[in-house]
């Protein structure tokens, strides 16, 4: 099966520790998002996902971590890794026979150089059309936008400005959990180096059918998505932020 039509959730969020070991974090399970993108996809009992972890430099714990936890939930999981060369001969072939492709956190700038290099932006453009639901948290939410905040180049943050444009809007991600994403995020929307945009704090993420928002969501009370756009027409330009509705998974 597939989604009705092209879906992105783009997230703060993913993986969540087990209720009866909250201080491991190697033995984790998937977070609430899943289920909806599974939903969204109309998956049945068994989601195929695949993960791409290039902005987390591969790491094979990490990946391991996840493919245990996706076996919790009786998910599907493979992976896609390009070093030291792709491990799927027909990766177009692979990622369109997904439900869900999940890419993880990390480098932005790294993962956008890799996949443009290796023509995954041109496959992944191709799953999202097909209705295979496109989801990631942090480097995974921004790469399918314009662009956006990141420690990418190391701290302090700053501007990533060549997503895969996707989604026309900046995104935010962390938005509550770093000091400096709030305002450097307004900073550059105000003057115009991101685009109007949209930000997530921790425990949120939102919701997209084509380019269109449908709502923000959270598995944490009380935490918020957010809509930054940029005020004035000249001199003395600001951002304005407002809280996108954001409804409890």
């Amino acid at each position: 099966m597939a989604a009705d039509q092209p879906t992105i959730l783009a997230t703060s969020s993913g993986f969540a520790p087990e209720p009866d070991d909250p201080t491991n974090m190697s033995n984790i399970k998937p977070s609430k998002v899943f289920a909806l993108a599974a939903e969204l996809a109309h998956a049945g009992e068994h989601p195929r996902v695949c993960m791409i972890n290039t902005a987390g430099g591969e790491d094979p714990a990490r990946t391991a971590t996840m493919h245990n936890a996706f076996s919790k939930a009786d998910m599907i999981s493979s992976h896609l890794d390009l070093f030291v060369m792709p491990n799927w001969k027909d990766m177009r072939g692979h990622l369109l026979s997904q439900d869900i492709i999940w890419v993880g956190g990390g480098s932005t700038a790294n993962l956008l150089a890799l996949w443009r290099l290796h023509g995954i932006d041109v496959i992944l453009r191709e799953c999202w059309d097909a209705g295979v639901v496109l989801a990631g948290v942090s480097a995974g939410a921004i790469c399918w936008h314009i662009g956006g905040t990141t420690d990418s180049f190391g701290l302090p943050l700053q501007p990533v400005t060549n997503g895969l444009a996707f989604l026309p809007y900046s995104h935010s991600p962390h938005y509550d959990a770093e000091a400096e994403r709030r305002p450097l995020t307004q900073r550059l929307i105000a003057e115009g180096v991101l685009p109007d945009g949209y930000a997530t704090d921790n425990g949120t993420g939102i919701l997209f059918f084509g380019t269109d928002l449908q709502y923000g969501f959270t598995e944490v009370e009380g935490k918020k998505t957010w809509f930054i756009s940029r005020t004035g027409d000249g001199d003395g330009d600001g951002a304005v932020e407002i809280e996108v509705e954001t409804r409890a998974l």
